[in-house]
C-alpha cells in the first residue's frame, strides 16, 4: 500500500495547494499525519481538519471508501491547532457490520487532542428516496464573486484569501466580509463551487470531504447577520465547537451548490446554524454547526 493516501493530480492553484494537506501520510496502523493550510490567525482551519479526518477514516474501511461511502460525520473541535505543527490522526474501528462501518477519528498536535469525530459509512442499498425541494434563488452568475472581492482588497486578508481559498462564493444577500448585513435576518443563501474544476479521477469520497472543507467557512454566517456582525470585526471571536454533516446524494463541487442556512438560536456566546445544500434541484446534504460567537463589547445578556 502506498505511504500516502492517493488523490488525483492537480496543477491549478489554489486548488492544488488545498489538495496537498488532504494527501495524508500513513505512518502506522490506522495512523496518519498531514500538513496545514496557511491562515492569518495562525490557527488550523476547522474545515481542513474535518476533510482530513473523513479521508483518514475512509482509508480503514473494508472494501475501500468507494464501496462503503461516507454518509455522516459528527465532529467536536476541542482545541485550536497551530498551522506550523503537523496534525496527526488516529483512527479506531468501532464497527464493521453487513451494511455499515463506523470509525472514531482523533486529530492531535504535540500529543494533545484538538479534534474528535465519528464517521459512518454505508454500502449502497435500496430504500425510500425523497428530499426537501430546492428553494428559489437568483442565479449565481448574477451575483458578485468572492474571488473578485478579495482580489481587489489591498491588505493581508485579501492577499491570503485570493491565493489560498479554493472556493468561489456568491452571497444572495450580499457579503458581510467588511460591512454588516443591511437586514438583520437569521436566514441567508449562498452559492459555492471550486474556483477551478476538480481533477479527473476525483472520487465521491473526496467530493464529500471537500464540501465539509468548504462549508465550515460559511456555517456561522446567519448568526452574524442576525446580530449585526461582520467577519473583519476586531471585537469578535469565532470558533467552531461542533459540526455534523449528513451527505444524502452524490454531487460535483466544481458545479454550483446552493446553501440554504438558518440560525434558530444564539445565546451565551454560542450560535447554532442548520443548513441544507442543493445541486440541480436535488437535496445533496444537510449540516448543523454550533460555534462560539463572542463580542468583547457585549457585557451582559438576557438568557
Amino acid at each position: 500500500m502506498p505511504s500516502t493516501i492517493l488523490l488525483p493530480d492537480c496543477d491549478t492553484e489554489p486548488l492544488a495547494s488545498l489538495l496537498n494537506p488532504l494527501r495524508l501520510q500513513r505512518v502506522g496502523d490506522k495512523r496518519y499525519v498531514g500538513s496545514n493550510l496557511p491562515q492569518l490567525s495562525g490557527r488550523v482551519y476547522g474545515g481542513q481538519v474535518l476533510a482530513q479526518a473523513t479521508l483518514a477514516a475512509a482509508d480503514t474501511v473494508p472494501g475501500g471508501p468507494e464501496e462503503r461511502l461516507a454518509h455522516s460525520i459528527t465532529a467536536a473541535f476541542l482545541r485550536p491547532g497551530a498551522i506550523d505543527v503537523p496534525t496527526e490522526f488516529e483512527v479506531t474501528e468501532l464497527n464493521d457490520g453487513r451494511s455499515f462501518s463506523t470509525r472514531s477519528t482523533r486529530a492531535l498536535q504535540n500529543g494533545r487532542i484538538i479534534f474528535s469525530a465519528r464517521v459512518s459509512f454505508q454500502l449502497r442499498q435500496p430504500g425510500p428516496s425523497y428530499g426537501t425541494p430546492m428553494p428559489t434563488a437568483p442565479a449565481p452568475e448574477t451575483l458578485p464573486s468572492s474571488v473578485d472581492f478579495f482580489y481587489q482588497m489591498n491588505n493581508a486578508l485579501g492577499r491570503i484569501m485570493s491565493s489560498t481559498n479554493a472556493m468561489d462564493m456568491r452571497f444572495v444577500d450580499g457579503n458581510i466580509f467588511t460591512t454588516v448585513a443591511e437586514k438583520r435576518d437569521p436566514h441567508t443563501m449562498i452559492w459555492m463551487r471550486t474556483r477551478s474544476p476538480m481533477p479527473d479521477g476525483t472520487s465521491r469520497l473526496l467530493q464529500r470531504a471537500m464540501l465539509g472543507y468548504a462549508a465550515d467557512q460559511i456555517m456561522l454566517e446567519p448568526v452574524m447577520r442576525a446580530t449585526g456582525l461582520q467577519w473583519s470585526d476586531p471585537n469578535m471571536s469565532l470558533a467552531t465547537l461542533d459540526h455534523s454533516i449528513w451527505w444524502h446524494r452524490n454531487f460535483d463541487i466544481s458545479d454550483w451548490i446552493l446553501a440554504d442556512l438558518e440560525s434558530p438560536s444564539a445565546q451565551n456566546g454560542r450560535g447554532l446554524t442548520i443548513a441544507k445544500f442543493y445541486q440541480h434541484g436535488k437535496h445533496i446534504a444537510t449540516m448543523s454547526q454550533e460555534g462560539m460567537v463572542r463580542i468583547r463589547t457585549v457585557t451582559n445578556q438576557d438568557d
